[in-house]
């Protein structure tokens, strides 16, 4: 059949005969109906007498996770391609990648398919290859990126929004165009039957594609991509989002580790600290040892019990809703990418802290939790328990209006509140259209604070200017903080890397702190001082410290309002030495050759399920009188001989400082478990000298624990006693 017209290159060519396949899967009931449907459509699409065939990627362009630059035309003839056109701020484009990274469970490059992130710029900040690797390595993106930061193939194709996927066939001939979210069952049918038709025709290779991983090259790190940081007023700890760890910190104000809730690797699990897990966290609050996390990727409100030590789900059902109005109770309410919570007031006179005030970045919102029985502005008196909209119609807008309902927002990211007079308002961070608005307590009226323009389709008002309302540039801010001492408002301008101040009476925005350079400065004055793409920032210490999650550098900052001067907090574990740079500095320990004369012993074996987290405490005794050698590390390595995915994203050796106070090893057992037995190994070594300290001797020892790995779900595990008398 001959090509329909003079189709060109862009998307438009495929319009027609793919919305005729689209009225007819809506007819179609059986799932053999509809394979045969699109099957029907790639005979007719593989029979045009000209291909629909996509360009070359262009000369020059910079690779991520590729070993060399990739061709259409000579490396990925005879794949299956889904280019994937995203933008790393888009909220969309996130919601997307857990239905491609599902793709790229079920169909690899051995199977025909092949997965291209082609990142097409939103934002000047974006087009830069350091941050989009940053962004790779925080949404796990495994698959190859080409930074088309001119986006010259997002203007060949007319491609129009973010996110679209543009499906090709084994000649890089053009055959399906996705755009939006929303789609994973029309991707996989997609997919599933263009592999099979391709295969029939013997069109479809097996080689592998050269896969190189940039986290990979990294090395580990005490915090990585903290997003949000607050401070409980009473005790001066800090709440730190670990976000790229998947956990929850609390610390101490001189950073040492009080509790590590969930991580290091993501999951959904309530219950005990040790078993609870988080998917990418990002808002927290905390009042009176309760924190409330925003778990944005599981789409979930959870609530974490310092004194019970338990963890538990107060809102969302664990996949992303749609929902723009709400209702219902928390546990039964569908809600869409949190991104951050604060505590507020309902309508009582007593500051009571019986609202939990939401900004739903997947639905363009602000949402309320009642954490006890009250009303809302506007709104009868409302039930505790239940999750609803309270400002946002849902449109993706820069739009106020005096009624909240038909405001719009833009991914609002972050959230303060002032509650006294005369501002008794929430400050919002709306990240999208680069402004930050204000929400009246009093009645829910929308107004616009600094930032943006008026047009309330213009998400594209944005830029690095201080001045005064809508003169004043942001780019992209992900946080605001409110300094009720001084009666200003703190942003943090993530994508122009700088923390700005506003004077909410005057309108007026000036750069508080940051060059704009996102080389890491770590101790300087304001004026010097640099950021990465800041997420989040809190005021403590009676307004004289302002905390800020520099989410890009892997730290939190410390800016002194007072002496104008930032620092580093910090992160360390009581049995560890302090680490306060953004990675730790030596490299990965080698592990040491076991003497012949080391012991071996084999544990009785553990019965485990995925996600659990199973503790080795080790309780080793020298000698009468001995002690560990000063100087020389004495050390614990965790190997996994023929099962290593069981390590990923773990910590697999540690220093043992001092024998009166072993460290205890953690291993959380993955999600995906490629095998149902397997051996974990512990090896320890001792470096330690007689009690005159006439000779210093070395001691080692191996412990094997067979673990037995099942579906079904486990109670506590006790922990392992690794004992042995040397």
């Amino acid at each position: 059949m001959a090509a329909p017209g003079s189709r060109g290159r862009s998307l438009s060519g495929l319009l027609p005969a793919q919305t005729s396949l689209e009225y007819a899967l809506l007819d179609a009931v059986t799932q053999q109906e509809k394979d045969s449907l699109v099957y029907q459509y790639l005979q007719k699409v593989d029979c045009w007498e000209q291909d629909l065939s996509v360009p070359e990627f262009p000369e020059g362009l910079e690779w991520l996770n590729t070993e060399e630059p990739i061709s259409v035309y000579k490396d990925l003839c005879g794949k299956i391609v889904i280019l994937d056109f995203f933008t790393y701020c888009c909220i969309n484009c996130i919601h997307l990648l857990p239905d491609l990274h599902a793709l790229e469970h079920t169909y690899s490059d051995k199977d025909g398919l092949l997965i291209i992130g082609v990142h097409s710029a939103k934002f000047p900040n974006e087009k830069v290859l350091d941050n989009i690797k940053s962004a790779v390595l925080r949404y796990n993106i495994t698959h190859p990126v080409v930074n088309d930061a001119d986006a010259s193939l997002w203007q060949e194709l007319e491609v129009s929004c973010w996110p679209t996927l543009v499906i090709l066939g084994p000649r890089g001939n053009m055959l399906f165009s996705l755009i939006g979210e929303g789609h994973k069952d029309k991707l996989f049918l997609y997919t599933s039957i263009a592999l099979k038709y391709y295969k029939d025709r013997g069109q479809i290779r097996d080689d592998k594609i050269g896969i190189k991983l940039y986290k990979d090259s990294l090395p580990p790190s005490p915090l990585l991509f903290p997003g949000k940081v607050t401070v409980d007023q009473v005790t001066n700890r800090l709440v730190i989002a670990d976000t790229g760890h998947h956990r929850i910190l609390v610390v101490w104000k001189n950073g040492q580790i009080q509790y590590s809730i969930g991580g290091p690797n993501p999951g959904r699990k309530d219950g005990i600290f040790s078993e609870s897990t988080f998917n990418s966290p990002q808002g927290v609050a905390i009042m009176n040892n309760i924190i409330y996390v925003a778990d944005t990727e599981n789409h979930l409100i959870r609530k974490i019990d310092l004194e019970a030590e338990r963890v538990s789900t107060v809102a969302g059902i664990g996949i992303q809703g749609t929902d723009k109005e709400g209702g219902a109770k928390g546990e039964q309410q569908p809600i869409s990418s949190p991104w951050d919570v604060v505590f507020g007031t309902s309508g009582s006179e007593v500051q009571r802290g019986d609202i939990l005030w939401i900004a739903m970045a997947g639905t363009h919102q602000i949402w309320a939790l009642l954490l006890d029985s009250g009303k809302l502005p506007k709104k009868n008196e409302l039930t505790k328990g239940t999750c609803l909209r309270f400002a946002g119609s849902g449109n993706e807008e820069n739009r106020n209006n005096a009624y909240p309902h038909k405001a719009g927002f833009a991914q609002p990211s972050g959230l303060s509140l002032a509650s006294e007079d005369p501002w008794s308002c929430l400050f919002v961070a709306d990240s999208e259209s680069s402004t930050v608005r204000t929400i009246s307590l009093k009645d829910g009226a929308v107004k616009h604070l600094v930032g943006g323009e008026r047009d309330p389709m213009n998400l594209f008002a944005f830029g690095d200017v201080d001045g005064v309302g809508i003169n004043a540039k942001l780019q992209h801010p992900l946080g605001v903080t409110w300094d009720k001492k001084r009666n200003l408002l703190y942003v943090a301008d993530s994508y122009n890397h700088k923390i700005k101040v506003v004077d909410p009476k005057t309108k007026n925005c000036t750069t508080l702190a940051g060059t704009g350079d996102t080389n890491n400065v770590t101790s300087s004055s304001f004026t010097e001082s640099t950021f990465n793409e800041p997420g989040g920032l809190c005021i403590g210490e009676n307004g004289q410290l302002l905390y800020v999650a520099d989410t890009n550098n892997h730290q939190i900052k410390i800016m002194d309002l007072e002496t104008k001067m930032v620092s580093v907090l910090p992160i360390f574990r009581s049995e560890n030495a302090v680490v306060d740079g953004p990675f730790l500095v030596e490299k990965q320990k080698t592990l040491p050759k076991l003497p012949k004369s080391a012991p071996s012993i084999r544990l009785s074996p553990v019965t485990v399920c995925a996600g659990q987290t199973l503790q080795f405490k080790l309780r080793l005794d020298l000698p009468s009188g001995s002690k560990l050698t000063e100087g020389v590390p004495s050390c614990w390595f965790l190997r996994a001989e023929g099962n290593e995915w069981l390590l990923q994203g773990q910590m697999p050796s540690g220093d043992i400082e001092n024998i009166s106070s072993q460290p205890t090893i953690s291993l959380q057992i993955p999600d995906d478990c490629l095998s149902l037995e397997a051996i974990v190994s512990v090896s320890v070594f001792l470096y330690y000298c007689s009690a005159d300290s006439s000779a210093c001797m070395m001691k080692a020892i191996l412990f094997s624990q067979p673990l037995q790995i099942t579906d079904t779900q486990q109670g506590c595990i006790a922990p392992v006693e690794l004992r042995y008398v040397f």
